[in-house]
């Protein structure tokens, strides 16, 4: 299944996706969720409306008073729509939104959602559907099982490493979880140089005797003059087949070895270039031993600086140097968002992620369209919006982030970690504004739920003692 973007829709439709994402901003749940419904029945694979949709009903759901007699019906739909699954299943995705709008974290209802959702052929819908249950329980094994084999199904090994990952946190000795962890993580680097489509690895390298060899170097830990007798054979195999990413990434590895990280980076970068930038593999490595090599530049700085005096010749430039190596690591961090995004346009994640690197880096202004775009993702909404009213704070528009933070605050019920944060952030934007008043109101709720939240304590109990003297 393709999945549909909004630029896809009719144009009555696109109207009414408008109009969908005002009301959730203007908290008019009840007309959004009845506009996104009416857009997912006529298009079932538009799933930024689905999450949406699911969005605007959790939030509504929270807030939702609750009586004694409410009597849910959703085990009697479930049952339908259970019965409807292979006959029709777009008919039984349909029932279930309905349990879903008063239920959206129901169990059995989103099970029931991704079984029909495969059996249409809109498994994306089904891995949104078990992500939904991850939200409320991320624990949950069962579900998280049933991700990791649709995740093999569509065939994204590096998303199906990911789950495996996380069932062997949550249970260290559950083998299987390891075993096929282990079999996704072979498949993703499998799936670019021809390895998918040769009848074993060794038909990928015409001499036997390099296929042995190469095989033989995987299996042991060398090191000293061994290390660099292997580098350099390696490299008279890659003067001879300089199209061979295998030898490009062994290259890569061997000087990763002797902790020659900067060409490490450059052979790395020579084997995804093969692969026209197609293997997730290569390019994370890129990625992760760049930031290695400005972490270690960082930390070299940080531990001078700690044992030196600010009267040290040195301490100014060391100074200036560590300023520099952050923003170098911060552009580093904003360079592979952007090259993630441009593979992944469609992506709303990584434009939220754009827009979070943009704002640590300081570029406000560049953060701001990300951000706001990232508001329409569901599951990065709030942060968005955090990460918005904290961009409209320092480029001095205070109305606006206390707007935006306002909203955030009041889609959460709860004072969770998210919140929090997002109080303590409204506090602050208040406080630029001279309204000392809510300010204070803003430390006060988070002091009531975390006493050691930040310098929430101290700004409490400090003005207390104000009124006093």
């Amino acid at each position: 299944m393709a999945v549909k973007t909004e630029k896809e829709l009719s144009e009555t439709q696109r109207s009414h996706w408008l109009k969908a994402v005002a009301a959730v901003e203007l908290r008019n749940f009840g007309y959004a969720i009845s506009l996104l419904q009416g857009i997912v029945k006529q298009e079932p694979e538009f799933l930024t409306g689905r999450q949406l949709l699911r969005r605007a009903e959790a939030t509504k759901s929270k807030t939702a008073k609750r009586t004694l007699f409410n009597i849910s019906t959703a085990p009697l739909v479930v049952m339908k729509a259970q019965r409807e699954v292979k006959k029709d299943p777009k008919r039984a995705i349909e029932m279930i939104e309905k349990v879903l709008e008063e239920e959206p974290y129901h169990r059995q209802a989103n099970l029931l959602l991704k079984e029909a959702a495969v059996t249409a052929g809109w498994p994306e819908i089904g891995v949104f559907a078990l992500r939904t249950l991850l939200e409320e329980n991320p624990r949950d094994a069962k579900v998280l099982r049933d991700l990791g084999r649709l995740y093999h199904d569509l065939g994204k090994s590096d998303e199906e490493v990911e789950v495996y990952n996380r069932i062997s946190k949550i249970d260290p000795l559950d083998a299987e979880a390891l075993r096929l962890g282990k079999d996704a993580a072979a498949r993703a680097s499998m799936t670019t140089g021809g390895w998918t489509q040769a009848e074993s690895y060794r038909d990928l390298i015409k001499d036997k005797a390099a296929a042995v060899s190469l095989e033989q170097q995987g299996r042991m830990k060398l090191s000293g003059e061994a290390l660099e007798q292997q580098i350099a054979e390696t490299y008279a195999r890659h003067q001879a087949e300089p199209q061979n990413v295998d030898l490009a990434r062994k290259l890569g590895a061997l000087n990763e070895q002797t902790n020659h990280v900067q060409a490490a980076i450059e052979w790395y970068q020579y084997a995804a270039n093969l692969t026209k930038n197609t293997d997730a593999g290569l390019l994370r490595k890129v990625s992760d031993l760049k930031m290695k090599e400005s972490d270690r530049e960082i930390a070299e700085h940080e531990r001078f600086l700690a044992g030196a005096s600010p009267a040290d010749k040195e301490f100014a430039k060391r100074t200036k140097e560590l300023e520099a190596a952050k923003k170098k690591r911060a552009e580093i961090l904003i360079e592979e968002s952007r090259k993630r995004l441009e593979r992944n346009p469609t992506d709303p994640q990584l434009r939220f992620d754009l827009g979070e690197q943009l704002t640590n880096a300081g570029h406000f202004r560049e953060a701001l369209p990300e951000l706001q775009r990232a508001r329409q993702n569901p599951n990065a909404r709030l942060k968005a919006m955090n990460l918005l009213g904290r961009a409209y704070h320092e480029l001095g528009m205070p109305d606006l982030a206390a707007r935006q933070l306002e909203e955030a605050a009041g889609e959460i019920a709860t004072m969770d970690a998210m919140k929090k944060e997002i109080v303590y952030n409204l506090g602050l934007v208040y406080e630029k504004m001279s309204d000392r008043e809510k300010a204070l109101a803003c430390m006060k709720q988070i002091y009531e739920a975390d006493y050691g939240f930040k310098d929430v304590a101290e700004r409490v109990e400090s003005s207390y003692q104000k009124n006093t003297s």
